[in-house]
């Protein structure tokens, strides 16, 4: 898949469907969940095998677990619903920033390249994952492979967007490779 336009940011992926009328399974990728999937918002579809589908408009949306169930005027069956599997749901830019310096988009954070205190460079975030236990960064590490770090401050002590690059100061062992 192609990174959205500059105006476009991924707000979920759709994961998978659900029950027989066509409800998707979003993960979200947005902190403003809510108004971002508010009934009658318009969300264009990136990576659909419905080639018609091209935007979809939210008719509903509730928490399921840290993921959601999104029904969406355009699908109004399981097979329509599969064939967004896999697909990414873009909204427009929201102008504002956040209020709070420790706080930021997901968009800000990917691409930045991840450093060891040392300056060692670990590898390039890739995304923010939100879950219910909070967020996680997933790095793309240089010698290859997938990192997966808690975003909290005492592991990601400095972002610096205008650098383009944040520190890391893992615990032991968060580093080593997976057996």
């Amino acid at each position: 898949m192609t990174a959205p336009s500059d105006d476009q940011r991924v707000v979920g992926r759709v994961v998978k469907a659900h029950g027989l009328r066509g409800e998707l399974v979003v993960e979200p990728r947005t902190d403003n969940v809510e108004a971002r999937f508010a009934p009658g918002t318009v969300l264009l579809v990136r990576g659909s095998r419905l080639s018609q589908v091209t935007s979809v408009t939210v008719v509903a949306a509730r928490r399921h677990g840290d993921r959601l169930l999104v029904t969406v005027e355009e699908v109004g069956d399981r097979d329509g619903a599969e064939a967004l599997r896999t697909a990414e749901l873009t909204a427009a830019a929201l102008a504002e920033a956040p209020d709070d310096p420790d706080e930021f988009h997901d968009h800000q954070l990917e691409g930045l390249t991840a450093v060891l205190t040392d300056g060692t460079a670990v590898g390039t975030v890739t995304a923010v994952l939100h879950g219910v236990g909070g967020e996680l960064l997933s790095v793309d590490r240089v010698e290859g492979g997938e990192l997966l770090v808690p975003f909290v401050a005492a592991i990601v002590p400095e972002v610096d967007v205008a650098g383009g690059r944040l520190v890391l100061d893992p615990p032991e062992g968060l580093l080593d490779p997976a057996d």
